[in-house]
């Protein structure tokens, strides 16, 4: 058999293999489906709620808001409490089912009650507009310190704007800081950022502009395209850092990627 005989024929074999090794994949695939479906039928509120999340995002399904609304429903009967805060979500905006922001309050209620914090920040959230419930501003900050002592890294952050703008709370920089710091040290993108802010203007701490691109940075690998925005301005004006235009231009457009019109604009400044 000449060389040629046998190399021609390796990639109709990696083809052929790639072919199978993918129909074996999507069989599986298809199969996990099948067996959550039956265990989920069978009682198992976590593979109902696992199920909904992936019709609610169209991972691995075609996206289907019903059927997602269907299983957070059974899950969250199955006093699943993550299922239940979903599907207050859905009645909230009115996805999936028709909207109802009264019975969206009655689920954030149920899974706070039951001790998801997320449940908790969302419940807050209706008291503090208003919304399907009598408002109550007392009532909202006390959920998201609930939240916040729970853990959960956003109640923190909304509970640090509160004191930092003082609405519905008297106005403390210092507790902002602390609360900001703490959704922070939770790897909350946005507890970063506005840490960072108080860095950077001296508000409830001595003011650090090395902290603050610090700050800024850590928020900007986490996600957040203000931070990556601000990183860059401080980056171009030297301050807290050594001047350096091409890292501004690197992070502006980082923001710009983050879908930040303001990054866009600077980027295209610095790229001309």
């Amino acid at each position: 058999m000449s060389l040629c005989a046998t190399a021609c024929r390796l990639p109709l074999i990696a083809s052929m293999l790639f072919l199978v090794l993918t129909f074996t994949a999507q069989d599986a695939h298809a199969q996990t489906i099948q067996d959550r479906q039956k265990r989920c039928d069978g009682g198992d509120a976590v593979e109902c709620f696992a199920l909904g999340v992936m019709y609610d995002k169209g991972e691995g399904v075609r996206q289907d808001k019903v059927k997602a609304a269907e299983l957070y429903t059974k899950a969250c009967h199955g006093d699943y409490l993550p299922a239940c805060n979903n599907l207050g979500l859905m009645y909230e905006d009115g996805n999936g089912v028709r909207q109802d922001k009264v019975k969206a309050v009655e689920l954030y209620t149920k899974a706070c009650n039951g001790g998801d914090m997320d449940g908790c920040t969302n419940l807050g959230f209706m008291y503090e507009k208003g919304d399907g419930v009598r408002l109550d501003k007392v009532k909202a900050v006390e959920l998201y310190t609930k939240a916040c002592d729970g853990g959960y890294a956003p109640g923190c952050h909304i509970l640090g704007f509160m004191y930092q703008k003082g609405e519905d709370v008297r106005l403390d920089n210092f507790k902002a800081v602390e609360l900001y710091t703490k959704s922070c040290n939770a790897g909350y993108a946005r507890g970063c950022a506005q840490l960072g802010f108080m860095y950077a203007n001296g508000k409830g701490v001595r003011q650090d502009k090395f902290k603050a691109v610090e700050l800024y940075t850590k928020a900007c690998n986490l996600g957040d395209a203000g931070s990556c925005f601000y990183t860059g301005i401080m980056y171009e004006k030297g301050e807290g850092v050594r001047q350096n235009t091409s890292r501004a231009k690197e992070l502006y457009g980082k923001a710009c990627d983050l879908r930040l019109e303001e990054g866009c604009k600077a980027f295209a400044r610095l790229n001309r």
